[in-house]
């Protein structure tokens, strides 16, 4: 996860709270910056919002927790209902021209929701911090999206996790998946995770060994071409939490997941 525009995308957030969820056709960014006078969003309000949005709780481990009665569940739910209705319509017709179903998911906040990091870090990002936290393999899930992700299985649509963790996180990624319920595909024919050390040749335009200048659209958008073009798949739905784990085509439907807390370019 590589957060580079933490507190300045709290105020591009604001317009995102209680109204995040997107489908198809609105994955462009609309992400803006203050060119004005005016004074900008209060951040302490915004956190305010957002922990309202989240449902914001601290358990008895000391860990912050979303509501399950929170607008942001209630915002989740709503697109779960939609997919699954899609899923199953979208992979009955790929089946009968041929084709092979898959589904892509993102990791981090569209399978595992970080809002405890990002309390705790009060929405900042350090690379060591976040590697420490990752390695602990505790993340709760992003309600609904691990059944979600057992769902497009049991449809026969193979399921794809397209991350921007790094390949050194992956045993702590396919750990915590496993104990929220997301137990499907994860080796590493199915897992595509950030190789800056040895990059598949796939991405060789932005992306050669021991050098990494791939944007996350083109990393993302070049990983899902290679599962249609290379592998022999047709990408029903493409599911993340940023716009950029949506651009790029190579999906036939796209899903944003809500996420006030901070922005990928």
């Amino acid at each position: 996860m590589h957060k580079p525009l933490r507190i300045a995308a709290l105020a591009a957030a604001c317009a995102v709270v209680g109204a995040a969820l997107y489908g198809a056709g609105a994955a462009t960014a609309g992400q803006s910056t203050a060119n004005s006078t005016h004074e900008p969003y209060n951040i302490g309000l915004l956190v305010k919002d957002i922990d309202t949005y989240y449902g914001t709780t601290l358990d008895a481990n000391g860990v912050y927790q979303a509501s399950s009665t929170s607008p942001y569940a209630k915002d989740l739910a709503s697109l779960d209902k939609a997919a699954r209705k899609y899923i199953d319509q979208a992979a009955r017709k790929a089946v009968k021209k041929g084709e092979k179903p898959a589904v892509v998911f993102d990791i981090d906040d569209t399978l595992l929701l970080s809002l405890d990091y990002e309390k705790k870090t009060n929405y900042t990002y350090n690379s060591t911090t976040w590697a420490d936290y990752v390695a602990q393999a505790n993340r709760p899930a992003v309600f609904g999206s691990p059944e979600l992700v057992r769902y497009a299985d049991s449809k026969g649509v193979t399921v794809f996790y397209n991350s921007g963790l790094k390949e050194s996180q992956r045993a702590s990624a396919v750990e915590n998946l496993k104990k929220v319920g997301a137990d499907v595909n994860l080796d590493a024919a199915h897992i595509f995770l950030k190789d800056a050390v040895n990059p598949p040749s796939y991405l060789s335009a932005c992306a050669t060994p021991g050098t990494w200048t791939c944007t996350t659209v083109q990393y993302k958008a070049g990983t899902r071409k290679h599962i249609e073009d290379d592998l022999g798949y047709e990408i029903i739905a493409n599911f993340g939490d940023q716009y950029s784990d949506l651009e790029g085509g190579h999906a036939d439907k796209k899903y944003k997941l809500p996420n006030p807390t901070y922005f990928v370019s």
